[in-house]
């Protein structure tokens, strides 16, 4: 094979491992950055420098020149004995520069050293890291057989370390393709050119600890609470959520919750608190947040507080309109009924101590039929929303029945006057005159009552006009007798009566009444009867005395 072939062939090789490396970072390093917590805790802290020292297995995989002439092919054996180191700078939580350095040996002399430096990519997980990487340097072979040879070398592989603690990983191996471009021109004539220049493809197993250094300082966890109310009325629900950082995003963290008032139950990082029959007060509600996976810095609490306030009972006053009715008639009562605690209220739980009520709303009806006088008292209570109660009253007065109207005033008989003269049949005499003296006095002492006159006459008496004569005469004697009554004549009424007695009724009539024996009775036509008196003038004396002239 020409020396060109060699190298293009070495070229290839080159290029198919950066590019596999290539394909590959993109992928991991999503897989690793999306999404992340801010910072982590510090077990899994990436640090800045990692230093690699271990024990380091090779088989070569390639053949050196023996010192036959011609030379012949001599395969290089695995070589058990040796070690490795290497040092890797970490610019991310993925990607580092990486330094590598591996020596071997066997019983034969031979060894082979290889110094490299390349990228490392490196997955981190939960206790474990994966990584590969590719390194390009140069490698030194020797051997017994010939002089050392120089050459370039590439190493292409990866790795599982274990996390022991912070400070210190275990590799538990590292396995990896390493390839290399050897030079023995001096020691092989020009005619046997697969010798002159040779490449190796060898395999090699490294196992080790890993010193850690450096990283981000460690970041205690983390967790705040918070409430979504800080003032609540009883019974009122609340809920409270925990937000948790600097926890490790891969690890499932696992929340308790506690409360020193109310009921509480949460589920992850929220809580219901069910404040029902807590007493009114202060109180905290605390989040507990531990990761179960992380060895230390792995638990976090935080608290919020809230106060629980008393159930204000709604207020309630009513008023009566009218305030004071007559029995019968009916009074409204309206009540305001109001929650300082904004609960929604209702008006009912009417009652009355007298009468009836009917409510409807916020106000009612008080019915006054069949009450007695005096004060009734209606009461009204006030309900909210969570039961809770005020009651008040108001006074409605019934009135006392206006007396009675006074009875309509009434025709009285006074007094009744005989007439035993029976000369005179007519005639009043001093008997008749007492009573007709009392007569005139209640009439003066009622100026606004007349007097109904009412004469009678006997069945045997055949003078003709014998009761209106009585009458008359009665009438005569209270408008102008010798007592000097002195009554308004228009005051006094005459009329005849059918009593069939020789009398008089004496009638007093007030103003607004009405004679009862109006219709039993006749009205005197003064115009043709007229009072006789008691002593006229002789009539037959006075036509003698005409003759005599």
């Amino acid at each position: 094979m020409s020396l060109c072939q060699k190298a293009y062939r070495t070229c290839a090789r080159v290029a198919l491992v950066l590019a596999l490396v290539l394909i590959a970072l993109p992928s991991l390093l999503n897989a690793q950055t999306a999404p992340k917590a801010p910072t982590v805790l510090s077990d899994d802290t990436v640090p800045k420098w990692e230093l690699f020292v271990g024990y380091q297995w090779l088989n070569p995989g390639g053949n050196v020149p023996d010192q036959s002439t011609p030379p012949n092919a001599l395969k290089l054996p695995s070589m058990p004995k040796g070690f490795g180191t290497n040092v890797a700078y970490n610019f991310t939580n993925n990607l580092a520069l990486e330094a590598n350095y591996g020596f071997n040996w066997n019983s034969s002399y031979d060894n082979v050293s290889m110094f490299s430096v390349g990228p490392k990519l490196t997955y981190r997980g939960d206790g474990v890291n994966y990584f590969v990487h590719t390194l390009i340097g140069f490698e030194r072979i020797s051997s017994q057989a010939n002089n050392a040879s120089n050459g370039v070398a590439a190493l292409l592989g990866g790795g599982m370390d274990l996390k022991l603690w912070k400070p210190v990983t275990l590799r538990l191996f590292e396995a990896d393709f390493q390839w290399a471009h050897a030079n023995f021109a001096a020691e092989v004539p020009t005619e046997d050119s697969s010798l002159r220049r040779s490449d190796f493809d060898g395999v090699r197993l490294t196992t080790g600890l890993v010193f850690n250094f450096g990283g981000a300082p460690e970041v205690p966890v983390a967790a705040a609470c918070s409430i979504d109310h800080n003032e609540v009325m009883v019974g009122e629900p609340l809920h409270a959520t925990v937000a948790a950082s600097n926890f490790n995003p891969k690890h499932t963290l696992t929340y308790t919750w506690a409360s020193n008032g109310g009921k509480i139950e949460g589920k992850d990082t929220g809580a219901a608190i069910d404040t029902n029959g807590v007493n009114a007060g202060s109180y905290t509600v605390t989040a507990t947040v531990t990761d179960p996976k992380a060895k230390k810095n792995n638990t976090a609490s935080c608290t919020a507080n809230f106060t629980v306030k008393p159930l204000n009972p709604p207020q309630v006053s009513c008023s009566a309109s009218p305030a004071a009715v007559d029995a019968g008639t009916p009074s409204t009562i309206t009540c305001a009924c109001t929650s300082p605690d904004n609960a929604t209220v209702t008006v009912g739980g009417w009652t009355s101590s007298a009468g009836s009520i009917a409510g409807s709303g916020n106000s009612a009806t008080l019915t006054t039929t069949g009450a007695s006088a005096g004060p009734i008292t209606v009461n009204a209570t006030c309900t909210d929303s969570r039961g809770l109660t005020a009651s008040t009253t108001s006074t409605v007065t019934v009135n006392n029945p206006p007396p009675p109207p006074p009875p309509p005033p009434q025709a009285s008989k006074v007094n009744e006057c005989e007439y035993p003269n029976l000369k005179k049949p007519w005639r009043v005499d001093n008997t008749c005159k007492a009573e007709l003296d009392d007569v005139a006095l209640k009439l003066q002492q009622d100026p606004d009552a007349k007097l109904v006159v009412v004469g009678n006459a006997g069945p045997k008496e055949k003078r003709k006009n014998l009761a209106a004569e009585r009458a008359l005469n009665v009438k005569a004697y209270i408008s102008g007798g010798e007592a000097k009554q002195n009554i308004d004549p228009s005051r006094i009424e005459t009329r005849t009566g059918n009593a069939g007695t020789a009398t008089s009724e004496q009638w007093i009539v007030p103003a607004g009444a009405t004679f009862p024996e109006a219709d039993s009775t006749t009205p005197v036509d003064e115009t043709k009867v007229k009072a006789v008196p008691d002593h006229p003038k002789p009539v037959a004396k006075k036509k003698a005395a005409k003759k005599a002239e």
